[in-house]
């Protein structure tokens, strides 16, 4: 893997690809969640990058891609990774995005439907508003103060244990969250913005129809928010694929990645 920098107005992306692989028709682009970084794709990175030319980043303001303003939409993360994949002749991607990832993945198939070949949601959660209560768009757009006041060392547990129910999975997410230690501002700033831009786009009620061959991944002890109820309503009302990780939490790709593996593989040796 290469890391490069990709500089916007608000500061610098970091991300790490390798573009040399068996099969080059297509390209995976992983990206994580919410305060996690690069590392959190290491054991599917380490499986598919011979197979596939391969993405990760550190999302913007996020571990190496700091500093950086926070004045950033879903929208704008959206459209650098489109700019970042074209640079390297990205041309079929296909987004394996965990929690906020999807998100951002299926941001980028509102707006770039003829380009995205393939979508895989790792225990996220669908963008359309019609999911949503009005409370919990409220909630999310004041998560910051939670952050900001909430003792250091008890987040830091619970972030860590409330993610995962291995101790690879916790261990890697405490790592994440220590690369804000002494820093409990820049943490509740990171995930304050994070959950209010989310809000945002959600409320523009856009279609955020999933357009190309897709699938759905959830742990069946994923306890972050509602993602449980959001992924059961998710494929009722639109039939895309469901997979139950059994005994593994909001990172179920970290818990069993063997098992997400060989689903992904699966997933894109059908668009193949």
């Amino acid at each position: 893997m290469t890391e490069k920098i990709f500089k916007t107005e608000s500061g610098s992306i970091h991300y790490w690809i390798n573009t040399k692989a068996e099969n080059s028709k297509l390209q995976l682009v992983f990206l994580p969640g919410l305060t996690a970084d690069h590392r959190l794709f290491d054991k599917q990175i380490e499986f598919f990058k011979n197979r596939y030319p391969v993405f990760v980043w550190d999302a913007p303001a996020h571990a190496a891609s700091w500093p950086f303003k926070m004045n950033f939409s879903l929208k704008q993360k959206a459209q650098w990774l489109d700019e970042i994949l074209k640079q390297n002749k990205f041309d079929n991607p296909v987004i394996i995005g965990q929690s906020m990832g999807g998100y951002v993945g299926q941001m980028y198939a509102e707006l770039f439907p003829q380009k995205l070949k393939g979508f895989v949601s790792v225990d996220s959660a669908p963008l359309q508003r019609k999911y949503m209560t009005a409370i919990e768009i409220w909630l999310l757009k004041r998560m910051e103060g939670v952050y900001l006041h909430y003792p250091w060392k008890s987040l830091l547990k619970q972030g860590s244990n409330g993610v995962s129910t291995t101790e690879y999975g916790r261990k890697l997410m405490l790592d994440f969250m220590m690369t804000y230690d002494g820093d409990q501002k820049r943490y509740a700033s990171l995930a304050g913005h994070g959950y209010k831009i989310l809000a945002e786009a959600i409320e523009e009620n856009l279609p955020y129809e999933i357009k190309c061959p897709a699938m759905l991944i959830c742990g069946t002890k994923d306890h972050a928010g509602s993602c449980i109820r959001y992924n059961k309503a998710w494929h009722k009302k639109t039939g895309i694929p469901l997979h139950w990780i059994k005994d593994a939490g909001h990172n179920s790709n970290t818990d069993k990645p063997e098992e997400i593996n060989q689903l992904i593989l699966s997933f894109l040796e059908t668009l193949v």
